[in-house]
């Protein structure tokens, strides 16, 4: 027997389940095609739903026709694309998370009192690429303790730091230990801003790991949020993989089970990844089984976020 145990919560976060609504909202209200600046959220089975619909995802601007509705992604993009596209005529519909907008403010704020900024985050990310370009003056990227000693500020007096929405406290504590140690004066936001669904996510796994042999994980590769809840797993000693789907299970990972006969695996899910893919690895794990499944107790989230004017009657 296969003991599925699911974390609580997993899974879409408002700002996913918004952007996605977003871009379906803009269908039925403008027609297809709708053009998405970049993967409006990192997972390849959402994308490839909105794809069949009527969406084209594009990697810049320059490859939307004149004229045809745009969409920027959850993740936030630079000031620069914003200016291109008002200089292009395109009309935008702008589905950036409301936290990672929270982000760009205070990056804007501590920037208009004169000070550099430190972003901690992960090199690459559209997120990160798209915070850097929403804030004027210098700011300095860093992704781990080690590059707290490489930095190099005209003054420690004047230095502030904001975090990637995907990482967690957890994530960050170091870091900003490090930075705080190094330049006494540093200011940042509140730990409460850190992004309520990367925290949830990741204590839901942290109690997973208490009670379960192995971990899957429901996320796509470029999906940051979901590595690091594999990566949680693995910390806390217990064998953890990312998968896609049902697709990915491998016979190997099941072919041990404890005396009694009974295998225990955690399931959760990256919070661009949808519930039906959830359903899916459930589904699929009878394979191998009889399987029963739980839920653990965990926190109910009820936040929802606003639409675009433009789409509240659509």
């Amino acid at each position: 027997m296969i003991r599925v145990v699911l974390a609580q919560p997993r899974g879409f976060c408002a700002g996913v389940e918004r952007a996605i609504e977003i871009v379906e909202r803009a269908l039925k209200k403008y027609g297809p095609p709708i053009y998405v600046r970049h993967e409006i959220v990192h997972n390849r089975h959402v994308v490839e739903d909105l794809r069949t619909r009527g969406a084209v995802f594009v990697d810049e601007l320059d490859a939307v026709p004149p004229g045809a509705m745009t969409v920027f992604s959850a993740h936030g993009v630079a000031k620069r694309v914003e200016e291109l596209a008002a200089e292009r005529g395109l009309p935008v519909i702008d589905a950036t998370c409301p936290l990672v907008a929270k982000v760009h403010n205070e990056g804007r704020r501590y920037a208009s009192q004169g000070r550099e900024i430190v972003l901690v985050g992960h090199a690459g990310h559209a997120e990160v690429e798209g915070t850097i370009g929403q804030v004027p003056g210098k700011v300095h990227l860093v992704q781990t303790v080690d590059d707290v000693a490489l930095l190099d500020v005209a003054d420690p007096e004047k230095l502030s730091y904001i975090t990637q929405t995907t990482l967690s406290v957890d994530d960050t504590r170091l870091i900003i230990a490090a930075l705080q140690t190094r330049f006494p004066s540093i200011v940042g936001p509140d730990v409460r801003d850190i992004c309520y669904a990367t925290q949830n996510r990741q204590f839901a796994v942290r109690e997973l790991a208490a009670v379960v042999d192995m971990i899957l994980v429901v996320g796509s590769r470029n999906s940051s949020n979901s590595n690091r809840l594999r990566e949680i797993g693995e910390e806390l000693g217990k064998p953890s993989y990312l998968i896609d789907d049902a697709e990915a299970l491998d016979p190997a990972w099941f072919a041990a089970v404890n005396p009694d006969g009974i295998m225990s695996v955690g399931v959760t899910a990256g919070a661009s990844a949808p519930e039906m893919l959830v359903q899916g690895v459930i589904e699929g794990l009878r394979q191998f089984g009889e399987v029963d499944v739980s839920t653990l107790a965990g926190v109910a989230e009820d936040v929802r976020f606003r639409f675009p004017a433009q789409l509240a009657d659509a």
